[in-house]
């Protein structure tokens, strides 16, 4: 077949010699053997698909991106000399070398891997990492009824893999009765009772305002903290606590407000004034 070198498991190394025999008896020549350590799923357990390990295509459909999988199996028991980590094929291509292998067994370690796939992401522009997110948006409550264009610069930043897009954006189409105790917030000095006193202020405010332009939206709420005697801080905090009823969001009140619009926004605004009321 042509076969010149073989690269495989340590496992093997005790079977060579009868490899050699038989290809000692056909006359053929033997090839260059490399014998490297396994990849380890812990340090006592070897990474097998036998025992339940995820393969490369369970990876992607996790939201892992491919050349992010292929850059982290690369670095598991090689390494390059310049010590990069973010390797594009062509890259590990020009720079592989066996002298960069190791002899000891790596561990796949999956945090690392996302660590990895997140520094893609981000690296990602916006028509890009839509392409690539799109199954997951699409699967997600917002599938189709948000431009992705606007929401993509804000997951970029956020998103580690592409399976954490559902969680990130679906408070969009769910909102209800949360927990008010998400107001507290002891580094701006928030809490359910200064939130009702700066929603109650902004309410006015938006309701008078005309169009949805996010800049003006923003000068409202300072105005309005500063007419309550309120941080501005302390109303950016609770608006966008207000509306999405989330401890985290992938953006702040006013790129929250861009999103829901103004009608969703004054709605959840006016809901929140009441759960606090109760």
């Amino acid at each position: 077949m042509g076969i010149t070198h073989v690269i495989r498991g340590n496992e093997y190394l005790s079977s060579t010699p009868k490899y050699n025999l038989i290809y000692d008896a056909f006359g053929w020549e033997r090839p260059q053997y490399m014998h490297l350590p396994p990849i380890m799923r812990d340090k006592e357990h070897k990474l097998s698909k036998r025992h339940g390990d995820a393969n490369f295509d369970d990876f992607v459909k996790k939201g892992y991106l491919p050349k992010a999988i292929v850059n982290y199996i690369a670095l598991l028991g090689w390494s390059p000399k310049n010590n990069e980590e973010m390797l594009s094929m062509d890259d590990l291509i020009r720079l592989f070398s066996v002298d960069g292998l190791c002899i000891s067994p790596a561990i796949f370690d999956e945090a690392k891997l996302r660590w990895l796939n997140a520094s893609y992401i981000k690296n990602m522009s916006v028509p890009e990492f839509i392409e690539a997110a799109r199954p997951f948006l699409d699967a997600s409550k917002v599938g189709g009824k948000y431009d992705y264009r606007l929401l993509a610069p804000l997951l970029i930043p956020r998103v580690e893999i592409l399976s954490d897009i559902p969680s990130l954006v679906n408070f969009l189409e769910e909102f209800g009765e949360y927990d008010v105790n998400l107001y507290n917030h002891q580094k701006m000095k928030t809490d359910a009772t200064v939130a009702q006193t700066a929603l109650k202020a902004a309410l006015p405010a938006i309701e008078a305002m005309e169009g949805w332009d996010m800049t003006v939206l923003h000068d409202l709420l300072v105005a309005a903290a500063e007419g309550a005697g309120l941080k501005k801080g302390q109303m950016l905090w609770s608006f966008r606590i207000a509306i999405t009823g989330q401890a985290s969001t992938p953006g702040g009140a006013t790129e929250m407000a861009a999103l829901l619009g103004r009608e969703e926004t004054l709605r959840r605004l006016k809901f929140s004034i009441d759960l606090l009321s109760k």
